[in-house]
């Protein structure tokens, strides 16, 4: 068997994991996150300063936001269950230090530091934990598309074959769901007006790098011959199309039908699709081709499962859309966006229940139709994701009243109440103090340029497995390169960051 095909051989066939399995891999990245910021406010309780170095502050960041997660997906899956809970206890541990070590006239009771903590206002026009979750999908899928060639990668956390949830499935529905819960029709302003189509226009003009990355994709992996797994998108379809695509036809959706209403357009969208898989013979065609026999000829059969599968994301695109519009919504108190996540844990039960409803009487998760249950799994899961975002930046908001003058880059920022005077003044108290900051943080760096990290992170993953054999490496040397691949990649954004520049001129 030649290279390539033993490379397609590594990565097909495969069966997913377990829902549990991918919801405790989905809290270490809110952890490790919490546990860079109770790190940077104990530097700052025993120096009187914020860490200034970009050199160490890059330093810090990789090696809590980003290694711990290289090391889960590889030598540290066979207990991945245990690693949570250990990051927990460590963040226990310097939040219980951090208390303890406050200086003597900040003391206040614990009772009255709650109090204060439920009534802080917070800055209304930023919700970091929307950048944050739009970053580690980011970084998560650069770590996987190259760690899923390497044999340390657990196979379970592949993309399955047909059915199945792998974690890899998750990550392509979560690239969706990211791009739109900030999409432009969630950014634009209710009170501004337009007309129904001016921003189709638009919208045309701002996937065509999509498109050109996608021909790119395309014509590079067929001249150099390069391994690929043909019934994940087809002959000649990849990601690249599917998320120019699926942005287009949401961006007419949201021309013809209101957006505060997207919702019901998702749901129509997904059980119609289903319907239409249960009831005719499309979903025999998607698995097996117009013959029965996977049949590849004539375009449609090259490429019938990125192609059909677009009612699927287009159905999770507008569902998003929603949850973006509700998010955006004005909270500006901790209360309230305890409340919020009282209300989205509430949403993700609801639907758990209908996830197992819909695997049990319509059909199982699949990623390769994007069907009804996928598009479920990948909407509570994503929202299970973003709430533990939420709860570790509100421990940090917490920690950080407790140690008065501390900031921590990507949090929110502590406002003075809209009262506060007659100017009604929203300017964060520690705001300049952050905006310093902000230079040197990973996940500010990356979220400039995401679009250039996800391409630099796959024409990486190219040139590593044109130039090494990676399904026979050794495990030092998978973790070597894996940490250097991903390091590469963080130090390109940071550089790029340091220097202001973001390259975008669509």
């Amino acid at each position: 068997m030649s290279q390539k095909h033993l490379k397609e051989a590594f990565i097909s066939n495969l069966n997913g994991t377990s829902l549990l399995e991918i919801s405790v891999g989905l809290s270490l990245a809110p952890l490790c996150l919490l546990c860079r910021g109770l790190l940077l406010i104990l530097y700052y309780l025993h120096y009187g300063k914020p860490l200034s170095s970009r050199k160490y502050s890059l330093l810090l960041d990789f090696l809590v936001l980003v290694s711990p997660l290289l090391f889960s997906c590889t030598v540290l899956s066979p207990v991945i269950f245990f690693v949570p809970p250990i990051i927990a206890a460590f963040c226990a541990g310097i939040f219980s230090k951090i208390y303890s070590q406050r200086k003597q006239e900040t003391r206040v009771p614990f009772r009255q530091i709650v109090k204060d903590f439920q009534k802080t206002y917070l800055d209304p026009e930023y919700i970091p934990a929307i950048t944050v979750f739009r970053v580690y999908v980011n970084v998560l899928t650069s770590i996987s598309i190259l760690a899923v060639d390497f044999p340390q990668y657990p196979r379970r956390y592949a993309k399955a074959e047909t059915y199945g949830t792998g974690v890899m499935d998750l990550g392509v529905g979560a690239f969706i769901f990211g791009n739109a819960v900030v999409c432009p029709e969630v950014r634009q302003k209710s009170y501004v007006t337009q007309p129904k189509f001016s921003s189709l226009a638009r919208q045309f003009f701002s996937i065509w790098p999509l498109v050109v990355l996608g021909i790119g994709r395309l014509l590079s992996v067929k001249s150099i011959e390069y391994h690929e797994h043909t019934s994940e998108y087809g002959v000649h379809w990849n990601f690249f199309f599917t998320l120019a695509f699926v942005r287009l036809a949401a961006s007419l959706l949201l021309a013809i039908f209101p957006k505060n209403n997207s919702w019901i357009v998702a749901i129509n969208l997904a059980v119609l699709y289903q319907l239409i898989l249960n009831t005719t013979s499309l979903k025999t065609f998607i698995l097996h081709g117009s013959d029965g026999r996977d049949t590849r000829v004539g375009v449609l059969n090259a490429n019938r499962e990125g192609l059909l599968s677009l009612f699927g994301y287009l159905a999770i695109y507008m569902a998003s859309v929603q949850v973006g519009l509700w998010l955006l919504k004005c909270r500006n108190s901790v209360k309230g966006w305890i409340e919020a996540v009282c209300f989205l844990l509430l949403t993700v039960l609801v639907l758990f229940v209908f996830l197992h409803v819909s695997q049990a009487y319509a059909d199982p998760v699949s990623r390769r139709m994007a069907n009804l249950s996928y598009c479920i799994w990948v909407v509570a899961h994503c929202l299970t994701f973003f709430i533990c975002f939420v709860v570790s930046d509100l421990t940090l908001v917490f920690t950080k009243l407790l140690v008065k003058g501390s900031s921590v880059p990507c949090c929110w920022n502590v406002v003075k109440p809209p009262n506060a005077s007659k100017k009604h003044e929203t300017e964060a108290v520690p705001m300049r103090r952050e905006g310093k900051l902000s230079h040197i943080c990973l996940i500010s760096a990356i979220n400039k340029n995401q679009l250039l990290f996800f391409l630099l992170a796959n024409v990486m993953t190219g040139i590593v497995n044109i130039l090494i054999d990676t399904i026979h490496s050794k495990t030092a040397f998978t973790l070597c390169i894996l940490h250097l691949y991903m390091f590469f990649n963080c130090l390109i954004m940071h550089i790029l960051h340091a220097k202001n520049i973001v390259l975008k001129f669509w």
